[in-house]
């Protein structure tokens, strides 16, 4: 990370720009290589384990991720348009979000995946992952396409978090 690295506003949920469909990176130049920078340092700085383009307000084709225990160091991952070719089997993870503020659920995904996508240099990059980083893939992915951890969750439980988070912002303005 360079002296320029800035932590970047993470947008939350209901915000439209968590809806959008991002677009696909025709090309990896300086502005591209910022935006990873910033958002690997704002990925660690929230904390989380992943990160995609349109939670920090960027509706492009891009993630970053690290599952690694900050003890063991950083070795955050980068796929630029990312796209998953096959899932198999399913796995059920507790999960949450940066862009869903105080709220986690059981949700249920393929267990493993099989994505394709480019590095920050532009080459091409294939992962093989199960369980957690299967889990991660397929969050930030699924971010990507405008959608959230909560639109796998059941409708009831979905009611239930929107009502919670109205009252917990106009608690806030009060």
């Amino acid at each position: 990370m360079n002296e320029d690295t800035k932590k970047m506003k993470i947008y939350t949920y209901p915000d439209p720009v968590l809806k959008l469909r991002a677009e696909e990176i025709q090309n990896i130049d300086g502005g591209i290589q910022t935006l990873i920078d910033n958002m690997i340092w704002t990925m660690y700085s929230a904390p989380g384990i992943g990160l995609a383009a349109n939670q920090v307000g960027e509706p492009s084709r891009l993630i970053v991720f690290d599952l690694s225990p900050k003890e063991e160091g950083r070795n955050p991952g980068v796929l630029i348009n990312p796209e998953i070719l096959l899932g198999e089997d399913q796995v059920v993870w507790e999960e949450a979000c940066l862009s869903v503020i105080d709220f986690s659920a059981e949700v249920s995904r393929k267990a493993r995946v099989k994505v394709k996508g480019f590095d920050r240099h532009g080459n091409p990059v294939d992962i093989e992952a199960e369980d957690l980083l299967a889990v991660c893939l397929q969050h930030e992915i699924d971010h990507l396409d405008g959608i959230l951890f909560i639109d796998h969750i059941s409708s009831l439980k979905r009611s239930m978090y929107k009502k919670r988070l109205k009252k917990m912002l106009a608690e806030k303005e009060e």
